[in-house]
């Protein structure tokens, strides 16, 4: 099956993991703390429903295909379609009453990402792509999401998550990156690739992404016309150190300073 004939599936798997989420938000929810030592990494009961419900619809529509998750693990990852799901991305935003966080459900074959949606249930927002096509439904309608043109890292606007999650010997390099743009933004996680993808952001960097972290924005931002990679150039499918940009030429000399 192409990627296309899972589009009407994810618009139900978003569906239903908004009606699990929702309930939580801008509530008295606590939040535990899933990482060793002194950080904080936080995952709250909306994650977990949210993410059960969308494994189970997943089981019984597709019981072949394998699942990737954040909360609950891994499942069948040799399969050639394999759901990628981050019920929450932006728990620290989620927790904090912010509306900057979303649903990711990515789908690839063969481990290459090929459909992707990010929803924003409490926006009632949608961002959509296929790799070849990337769209958008909210409340002011729907249209076709395409990247802006954009020169030079002078002209550009770039976001990331925050500086303090590079690691030592990879926030020099963010750094330098930084001070070439005209405009920086932080703390928009899986939002600020969807604005890449609607025109609005021009380059997004981070580092220390998980699968479930990218999959999905992945064939988002490459349909609406940008490009996504790791730090290396090559496929950000894994994880890692990323970069994606809307513009070819600001994602080459985003690459050039992150290698130097």
């Amino acid at each position: 099956m192409a990627a296309v004939d899972f589009s009407a599936f994810m618009d139900e798997l978003a569906t239903v993991s908004g009606r699990a989420i929702l309930p939580f938000f801008r509530t008295a929810l606590m939040a535990e703390n899933k990482a060793l030592g002194d950080r904080f990494d936080p995952v709250t009961e909306a994650d977990r429903a949210a993410e059960a419900a969308m494994r189970q619809l997943i089981r019984r529509q597709f019981p072949q295909h394998g699942i990737c998750g954040e909360e609950f693990g891994d499942e069948r990852l040799d399969a050639d379609y394999v759901w990628v799901l981050d019920p929450i991305d932006g728990t620290r935003a989620f927790i904090s009453g912010l509306p900057l966080w979303g649903t990711l459900i990515g789908l690839t074959h063969r481990s290459a990402p090929v459909y992707g949606l990010m929803h924003q249930p409490f926006t009632g927002e949608r961002f959509y792509g296929g790799g070849r096509s990337a769209g958008y439904k909210g409340p002011m309608g729907a249209r076709t999401l395409k990247t802006r043109r954009c020169a030079s890292l002078a002209e550009a606007t770039l976001s990331t998550t925050s500086p303090a999650l590079f690691a030592a010997n990879e926030r020099p390099r963010y750094e330098r990156v930084e001070r070439e743009t005209r405009l920086v933004r932080y703390g928009y996680d899986c939002y600020a690739y969807c604005m890449v993808a609607a025109g609005h952001i021009d380059l997004v960097i981070e580092a220390g992404l998980k699968p479930y972290d990218i999959v999905a924005l992945v064939p988002i931002i490459e349909g609406a016309g940008g490009v996504v990679t790791n730090w290396q150039g090559d496929s950000p499918a894994a994880g890692g150190a990323v970069v994606a940009a809307g513009d070819p030429r600001i994602h080459e000399a985003a690459l050039k300073l992150l290698s130097a």
